[in-house]
């Protein structure tokens, strides 16, 4: 375990050595916990910034404020466009995204993906805290890979993590966590689209739970 932590902490140094200016992509699950700590620990020069959807769960909003204080670390804050949510809620109804995967993913490209290439402007590198256990989508992810689509590197230090390190880290350090996972959300997303799970389900499971399992992305970490 402390191979894999010191591991990261040289692999940040690198990122942030090499690519500045480098950011942290936060939304605030137990593993971008992980990364704000030791970014923070070891004031390591990487920003953060995350995507307010507009509808997140409270737990999540808290948990935004608890790390701002004990960190002392800047968070950016990206919005989506206004306009945007005006019309598509227009056209296809405040959870329109529950009647075709085609709106759904409409619904996700206005609340993050235009947002999240607005916060990778003038960057040269982002982070994630993916990981390859955390579904079958995920299962050949990479520790860098160049992200074309927003025209920089993208780094996933965690790649190798199980959940089970994951959780030592945080019980180890202490790290403020979201409230909801102890409800059994293992991710954590927009709260109409985030479920919790059963156990024996696979990690993802709540997740836009009523469209098909290799279908489970919201178009940021797309390839």
């Amino acid at each position: 375990m402390m191979e894999k932590i010191e591991k990261l902490r040289q692999t940040l140094e690198a990122i942030s050595s090499s690519h500045a200016p480098a950011c942290l992509a936060c939304s605030f699950g137990v593993e971008d916990m992980v990364l704000i700590d030791m970014i923070a620990r070891h004031k390591i020069d990487i920003s953060a910034f995350t995507l307010d959807t507009g509808r997140l769960h409270d737990e999540t909003y808290e948990l935004m404020q608890l790390a701002k204080a004990r960190y002392e670390l800047e968070i950016a804050v990206y919005f989506p466009n206004s306009d945007d949510i005006e019309r598509l809620s227009r056209k296809s109804g405040p959870n329109g995204f529950y009647d075709s995967a085609e709106i759904r993913k409409s619904c996700c490209r206005i609340r993050k993906i235009e947002p999240l290439k607005r916060a990778l402007s003038g960057k040269n590198a982002w982070i994630t805290g993916l990981r390859r256990q955390q579904s079958t989508t995920r299962s050949d992810l990479r520790a860098a890979e160049y992200d074309a689509e927003n025209g920089l590197y993208k780094y996933n230090p965690l790649f190798e993590w199980s959940e089970e390190e994951i959780w030592n880290y945080i019980r180890m350090h202490g790290v403020p966590y979201n409230r909801l996972h102890d409800s059994g959300f293992p991710s954590i997303g927009c709260s109409p689209c985030t479920r919790a799970i059963a156990k024996g389900e696979d990690i993802r499971a709540g997740r836009w739970w009523w469209e098909d399992a290799s279908n489970r992305e919201c178009g940021i970490h797309r390839k």
